[in-house]
Order: structure tokens, then C-alpha cells, then sequence
């Protein structure tokens, strides 16, 4: 699989499937694992015809299911609308069939156009080189049918239509990247650790644990607090995309911004948080990261962060939910890696009794070290790594005694039928507008130590939610007035004479 070279295009219009009916068929991008928990998500928000596949989920919908996956979808990264699919046995095959289609019902030559590919096939074995071909064939197009020889602009960044080609074989699909950037970037991170966890990638392990809330949650090595932050989302079930600036489909030439105000502005189906979300990491630096991190989110009244080395664990709430992503030894490199990975099993024998604890990690011999069975095992990428997402189920007493009094170690989830079957594929086989939109009435938590961060260190970033936040809760998280108006009128609307 080759990844793609990415090149922009400007403004949209229809595309040769379907842009004038109601339903239409779309493609969500994901990562290897997690095809079955968003298939779960986009069902739930009305899709039909949900079809999984490899890092990929089809379905259909119509313009208004569009906005929302972009909006809602926790596990997705971006949200494709294919337009036009044939064959292509060579390059030229390829350029002819792309300067056949209409490209005046998408672009005209004063628009800029981008075009990310993936290709997976012999015939074409360079995503560079496709990328290249598709350009000139669109370029020539507009060159050929206009007397003055103009023709869209090609942009690296910020692109009014950004096209997405995919060859398998010798079958090509070309799409509509209605997201722009990918959709793991939420838009709430103000700075960063040096190995933090994908933002889809944490939701959606949260998601596969079935954690939606109802016990507590504690991530004892948070590093920069992602799985802390989309705990949060989760359990308040806020939207992801609300802290985003834009999408990509905001530039499409038939945008209806009353439809994504709607949704965007629908926090009817939002919760209060009732059960703790707790955090700790060993260094204070770190957790000022994590902190920073949680403000902008808006959830800081919702997470407890302590200062806590994995070895002062002594306690714990009762029957709750461990998630965690421990050093590999890759980028970030512990004094004694096996010694924390032993710990890890220790605390969690003695100290979270009850837990099920989901952990992701990189080799057989660091999961070794924790001394305790999973049950259950399912290869996940993280970045480039091939990791192994595992579940632990922590109990007293023995396996027999603990069957006797009526537990269970594997729990009913038809819907990993799917990634269970292709558990004997072992990764290392080879290897040695929250805050105050909608404040929540709970009691403050305890507020983590002051700790004086390196100076330039952090830097903050104006909350783009902040002009649809209630002005005290603002204040309240951040310690400062918003920056930006108080007043709430939905998606980036500009205030007229009238209002």
C-alpha cells in the first residue's frame, strides 16, 4: 500500500454518481481495528447500506448524514464522496479516462484543486506518479476547451476542492474529501508530549472497551491526557468536530450552512458526566500538557489529574475501567521498561481489583512482563508501529473460583466477530462546546498542584469555541475573559444590522 502524494483542487458542484438525489454513497477512512466500531457509529446516526471493509467503511446517506459524520464520527478520519469509478490497465488509460469526465461541473479555471492518492496494485506502484498523471489529464481538460489557455491552480494547502484518488488493481475511484484535514485533529490540542496517542485511535479503544461513562476511568500513565479528553467527550457524548474551524465540504458550491448549524448547535442528546475521569502521570511537566490540553477542551471540572509514579498506586474507585498506552521503548525510553511493565501487573492484581483494563502495546516480551492472561488480543496500528491492543479482566482468587461465582472473562461482542477471526495474525510474529454550553452540575474536583511551566513551552491558543460558550464557565477553566464575542450564534454565522 502506497500512500499518497497530496496535491489540492478547488470548488465542487455535482459528481457523475449522485449529487442531485438525496442518497448518496460515501466512503469513512479509519485505522486497521477499528472498522467495526465505526461502522457501529454510523449506523447509529442513520446511515444504510453500512459495509465495513480494510481501514474503510462504506454507506450511504444524504447531504445532512454527510455534515454529521463529519461532526460526530469519533473513529473516522476523513469522510469521502466517490463520484467517479472506471478501470485503467496503464497510465494512459488512466490520463484519457480522467479527462473524459465533465470537470466543469465541479471546478472553473479560477479554482485551486488538490488530489491525494492510494494505490494498490502492479500496474501502478507509484502514487507519485499517478498524482501527476491525474493533474495533467484534469489541467488539460480546461487548457483544450478554453481559448485563453486557463486552467485551475494546483495548492500543497488550503485547497477549495480536495480530490481523493484510490486504485486497487486496475479499478479507480475518485472522490470528494468533504473533511479537509483529518478528522483526528479535533482541534482542542494546545500542546503536545513527544509520543502522544491519535486522537480516532484513543476514542475508538474507548469505544471497543464499551466505556460510555458508567465507571470510573483512569489512565495512570495519561501522558498529554488524549484518552482523558475523548473519556470525557464520550461520557458528556459531545461531538468531536465542534472544535474544529472548518471542513473541507464548507467550500463546496451547494453548502447549505443551515443544515451544519442545526446539527452543530443540537446538544439534546448530551449528558451529564457522573463518574470520575482520573489521570496521573510521574512528571509534573507532562501533566501541565494534559492540563492544558483538558482546559481547551473545555472539560476540566470533569478530570483529576495527580502527580503519581505507577509504583504509588494504593487505592482505586471500585469496579471501574483502565486505559493505557505505556512506553514502548521506541520514542519515549524509561530507565527500567521491563520494571514498569511488571509494576503495571502488580497494581493491577493487587490494587484494581474488578477493573477491566485495556492496554496497547508494542512486543510480546513487554506484555509478558505483566504476569496476567488477556482476554482478548486484537492487532491495531499505532502510527507505523504494529501493536496489539489488549484486554485484561482483573479479579480475586482463582480462574475456577471466579467462574463458580458466576464471572465471565470474554464478554458478548457480536460485533468483533470480524476482528477476532484474524486474531491468529500476530503483529509481533516478526519482531524480537463543552464548559459552558450546557454547564454540568457536579461538584468541583480537587484541582491539580500548581506547577510553574518552562516559559514558551505552551502556547495558547484562542478556544474556537469561545463564542458559543457560556462566559463564566470560560472564565472559570481558562482564568481569563474570552477573546473572541460571547454571544452564541451558531456555525461561524457574521452578525448582521439585524441582529
Amino acid at each position: 500500500m502506497l500512500r499518497g502524494f497530496f496535491v489540492i483542487l478547488h470548488r465542487k458542484n455535482r459528481t457523475e454518481t449522485s449529487m442531485n438525489t438525496d442518497t448518496f454513497e460515501m466512503v469513512a477512512k479509519t485505522f486497521k481495528g477499528l472498522e467495526d466500531v465505526l461502522a457501529e457509529e454510523l449506523r447509529g446516526m442513520g446511515a444504510i447500506n453500512v459495509e465495513p471493509g480494510r481501514r474503510m467503511v462504506s454507506f450511504e446517506g444524504d447531504k445532512e448524514l454527510l455534515y454529521k459524520a463529519n461532526l460526530r464520527c469519533r473513529t473516522a478520519l476523513r469522510i469521502l464522496k466517490p463520484f467517479y469509478k472506471f478501470k485503467a490497465h496503464t497510465p494512459e488509460k488512466l490520463y484519457d479516462r480522467v479527462k473524459e469526465f465533465d470537470w466543469t461541473r465541479m471546478l472553473t479555471p479560477a479554482d485551486t484543486f488538490a488530489i491525494d492518492v492510494t494505490v494498490n496494485s502492479d500496474e501502478f506502484t507509484h502514487s507519485r506518479f499517478v498524482t501527476y498523471k491525474v493533474k495533467d489529464a484534469i489541467v488539460d481538460f480546461f487548457r483544450d476547451r478554453d481559448a485563453e489557455n486557463r486552467r485551475p491552480g494546483v495548492r500543497l494547502t488550503d485547497a477549495d476542492i480536495m480530490l481523493n484518488v484510490h486504485i486497487s488493481g486496475s479499478d479507480v475511484t475518485i472522490s470528494l474529501d468533504s473533511s479537509g484535514e483529518s478528522l483526528h485533529k479535533r482541534g482542542w490540542r494546545a500542546a503536545q508530549t513527544e509520543a502522544p496517542i491519535n486522537e480516532v485511535l484513543a476514542a475508538g479503544i474507548i469505544l471497543k472497551s464499551g466505556w460510555r461513562g458508567d465507571k470510573p476511568f483512569i489512565d495512570p500513565m495519561c501522558g498529554s491526557g488524549t484518552f482523558l479528553v475523548e473519556a470525557a467527550l464520550i461520557a458528556a457524548n459531545i461531538a468531536p468536530g465542534i472544535f474544529r474551524s472548518s471542513f473541507a465540504f464548507e467550500r463546496w458550491k451547494d453548502f447549505e450552512p443551515e443544515i451544519l448549524d442545526r446539527i452543530y448547535n443540537d446538544d439534546s442528546e448530551e449528558r451529564p458526566i457522573t463518574c470520575p475521569i482520573i489521570g496521573a502521570d510521574m512528571s509534573p511537566k507532562v501533566l501541565d500538557i494534559a492540563n492544558e490540553n483538558i482546559k481547551q477542551a473545555g472539560v476540566a471540572k470533569y478530570v483529576t489529574l495527580q502527580v503519581k509514579q505507577l509504583s504509588q498506586w494504593t487505592e482505586a474507585p471500585a469496579n471501574g475501567v483502565i486505559i493505557t498506552n505505556p512506553p514502548y521503548g521506541e520514542r519515549l525510553k524509561p530507565e527500567d521498561l521491563d520494571g514498569l511493565y511488571v509494576t503495571l501487573g502488580e497494581k493491577l492484581k493487587h490494587i484494581f481489583t474488578g477493573y477491566h483494563a485495556w492496554i496497547i502495546g508494542y512486543r510480546d516480551e513487554q506484555f509478558a512482563k505483566i504476569g496476567l492472561s488477556p482476554s482478548l488480543r486484537e492487532p491495531m496500528f499505532n502510527g507505523a508501529l504494529e501493536c496489539e491492543l489488549r484486554e485484561y479482566v482483573i479479579f480475586d482468587g482463582d480462574m475456577r473460583s471466579f467462574r463458580r461465582a458466576g464471572g465471565s472473562i470474554r464478554r458478548e461482542r457480536p460485533e468483533r466477530t470480524a476482528a477476532r477471526t484474524d486474531r491468529n495474525k500476530r503483529p509481533f510474529a516478526n519482531k524480537s462546546k463543552f464548559g459552558g454550553r450546557k454547564p454540568f452540575q457536579r461538584a468541583q474536583k480537587a484541582e491539580l498542584p500548581e506547577v510553574k511551566p518552562e516559559e514558551k513551552r505552551i502556547i495558547h491558543h484562542d478556544n474556537p469555541l469561545a463564542a458559543r460558550r457560556n462566559p463564566d464557565a470560560i472564565k472559570a477553566i481558562m482564568n481569563r475573559e474570552p477573546q473572541i464575542a460571547s454571544t452564541r450564534r451558531g456555525w461561524r454565522r457574521k452578525r448582521t444590522d439585524n441582529q
